[in-house]
């Protein structure tokens, strides 16, 4: 029998990679963003743009109604929406007659940020965790946040987009920090290069590098703060890498750092496990999940005046063994594309 999926999400690559993490399921995929994207794939049949932007409220009816015609004309058999923003809330509401199963993902943000932005974000989030006959998270602690939202009891997988695992750890690491998340105020880059300015002047800190990568709002002002603490030749900055030069980096690193106010299951976290790096990271509940403090990595509770030299107690052969095989359970490509493909079944 044949199989057809109706695929929403923004343009960007996260709704890419998830196409491919469950494409193998389906015969034909129908993708819809809320702008123009050059996505291609042997299974997407079709693609559609439904522009629900908050900033145009007079084009939710016009969107609804554009639903209601993909709905109508595609016919899928399992929707799945990524992100529980304002195309989720309509494609809902669009759904309530023909009320084909749809499966809806959170983000992080979704449920920790939007809700508080105000009444009618918090009214569309809780509408889209009762109306889905699915929901997925990438982490626990996401989905107990969804739970507490509603009285309704929830379907929820704590599931993430995966990662390939590397064949083998990289035999030998080198006095490299890497820090590769969005330079915004979210992420705290600046107290990166602070810690690592603390570091440096330390004995066992002598002769590091900090790598940074990616780019973003905070860009020119962390790159003054490397001057303004005089550190123009221990940090680096590579901008954006593509895929085999991030994991170059990461193959290359002793440590990953990640500082971020709040965050989910970041999936570069889970890269930098598996490539033996040793994790330090702020103490949340979504890394929580992943790291035991002082064991496979470090918990970060004082971003201010923690010390990077703490990471280089730890046992590194335990946590390098134990990280890999934490992350080839839990967090492969293929042990999340399963994961998801039981929900299609359960629900068809």
């Amino acid at each position: 029998m044949s199989r057809k999926l109706l695929l929403v999400g923004s343009a960007s690559v996260h709704t890419y990679n998830f196409l491919k993490l469950v494409k193998s399921f389906f015969d034909e995929i129908i993708l819809v963003t809320p702008t123009e994207t050059d996505f291609t794939d042997e299974k997407v049949a079709r693609k559609y743009v439904v522009n629900t932007s908050l900033r145009h409220p007079l084009r939710y009816f016009g969107a609804m109604r554009q639903f209601r015609q993909i709905l109508r004309q595609e016919r899928p058999d399992v929707i799945h929406v990524q992100q529980m923003v304002t195309y989720d809330y309509l494609l809902l509401k669009a759904n309530r007659k023909t009320r084909i199963p749809v499966v809806s993902t959170a983000w992080g943000s979704d449920i920790l940020i939007n809700p508080k932005k105000g009444w009618i974000y918090a009214r569309m989030v809780r509408y889209c965790i009762e109306n889905s006959d699915h929901l997925t998270a990438d982490a626990h602690f996401i989905a107990e946040e969804m739970q507490k939202m509603t009285h309704k009891s929830l379907q929820v997988t704590v599931a993430n987009f995966g990662i390939d695992l590397p064949e083998t750890l990289p035999e030998a690491k080198e006095n490299i920090v890497y820090s590769n998340r969005l330079h915004n105020k979210l992420y705290r880059i600046d107290e990166v290069i602070r810690a690592f300015a603390r570091f440096a002047q330390t004995a066992s800190g002598q002769g590091w590098t900090l790598v940074i990568g990616a780019t973003g709002s905070e860009t020119d002002a962390l790159r003054k703060l490397v001057e303004e603490l005089h550190l123009q030749n221990s940090v680096q900055f590579v901008g954006w890498v593509d895929k085999a030069v991030n994991q170059q980096w990461y193959s290359r690193a002793k440590i990953w750092i990640s500082l971020p106010e709040s965050d989910a299951t970041a999936i570069s976290l889970l890269e930098a496990m598996s490539n033996g790096c040793i994790p330090v990271v702020t103490d949340l509940p979504a890394t929580r999940e992943w790291i035991t403090d002082q064991d496979n990595g470090l918990l970060v509770r004082d971003v201010e005046h923690f010390q990077l030299s703490d990471a280089l107690a730890l046992d590194y052969l335990h946590l390098s063994s134990h990280n890999r095989t934490l992350i080839e359970r839990e967090a492969t490509k293929q042990a999340n594309s399963l994961k998801f493909i039981e929900i299609y079944k359960s629900l068809l």
